[in-house]
């Protein structure tokens, strides 16, 4: 998986011929001079081809929420790191540190939107003098969300199906990520452990698709069987609830602005929930639509899967 996560989604390390061959799993756990732990999530050491004794750590957060600070905790997961290599004797006095990749790996929504480097959280201006004593860390960020779902589906390796499983919109989506799942498994039968993982994903996602109060299979196909018989009833239900929720905020927001005004701010959330920042034209069209056109306009969010899908034909060109 950390092999097909850096192949597809971080190619630049390929540049560096690194031998997955020998990746190797690193201990995520240190301790600074106070005493106090910090933990990294994970962190991955990948030899390098040239048979030196250079490596290239990954260090990998997830990250189910925006962390403003996050460039902040990547510098000092960073350093304890290299304390940690120091301190255990890993390296000695006229080595030089082994380079650090920190990945972000982002699974929420809204899209991320924190700096990713230290730089832009320093108070300084752009021209101070005292920017070449500051630290300076950045991290690679790997947005799960933004990678639109076209892109991801066109792919046929795991990584791009774990993206998928974590942002499906509904249940006939899930049905369909199921069958690829299970495809990918047929074709790689030694895979064994990662099947038990993805049927225990696979049914985490039944239960938090509506499944609440009924029994989720341990089997894969039986939960695909399952789903396949409640999809309608949930798909429903979920019409319903958005529908709801688009009526109650749009007569809240009509008190204050205007019914149309009211519709047009609910939608524009709704849309900014799923498909993350709009462009300005999209915007300015919501902003000016009447309020039967954008009736429809939000019924359609819950079955779109791009923002085109909600409009159709009826956006400028």
């Amino acid at each position: 998986m950390i092999e097909g996560l850096v192949r597809e989604f971080v190619p630049e390390i390929l540049a560096v011929d690194v031998d997955f061959s020998r990746i190797e799993r690193v201990p995520a756990k240190f301790h600074s001079e106070t005493g106090r732990r910090r933990e990294s999530d994970v962190i991955w050491r990948l030899p390098t081809g040239s048979g030196t004794d250079i490596f290239l750590y990954l260090l990998l957060e997830f990250q189910s929420h925006i962390d403003w600070w996050m460039a902040v905790r990547i510098q000092v997961y960073s350093g304890l790191l290299w304390q940690h290599l120091i301190t255990e004797k890993t390296l000695k006095a006229g080595d030089r540190l082994p380079p650090i990749l920190p990945i972000v790996l982002y699974n929420a929504n809204p899209r991320w939107n924190a700096p990713t480097e230290t730089s832009a959280l320093i108070a300084l201006p752009a021209n101070s003098p005292l920017w070449p004593w500051q630290p300076r860390v950045r991290y690679h960020l790997l947005d799960e969300g933004a990678f639109p779902g076209e892109v991801l589906a066109r792919r046929e390796s795991l990584v791009a199906l774990l993206f998928r499983l974590e942002h499906y919109q509904d249940p006939d989506e899930l049905i369909g990520l199921i069958d690829e799942v299970v495809g990918w498994f047929a074709r790689h039968p030694d895979a064994g452990t990662l099947k038990s993982l993805f049927t225990e994903l696979i049914r985490h996602a039944a239960k938090v698709t509506k499944a609440s109060g009924v029994t989720i299979p341990e089997n894969m196909m039986e939960v695909k069987t399952m789903l396949t018989q409640r999809a309608k009833e949930w798909k429903e239900q979920w019409h319903e609830k958005w529908k709801e929720q688009a009526i109650a905020e749009g007569k809240a927001e009509g008190k204050a602005e205007g019914k149309a005004e009211g519709k047009a701010e609910v939608l524009l959330r709704l849309l900014n929930r799923r498909f993350g920042p709009l462009a300005p034209e999209i915007m300015a069209c919501i902003c000016s639509a009447d309020s039967d056109r954008l009736d429809d306009w939000t019924d359609r969010v819950l079955d779109a899967r791009t923002v085109a899908d909600v409009f159709l034909t009826e956006l400028p060109h």
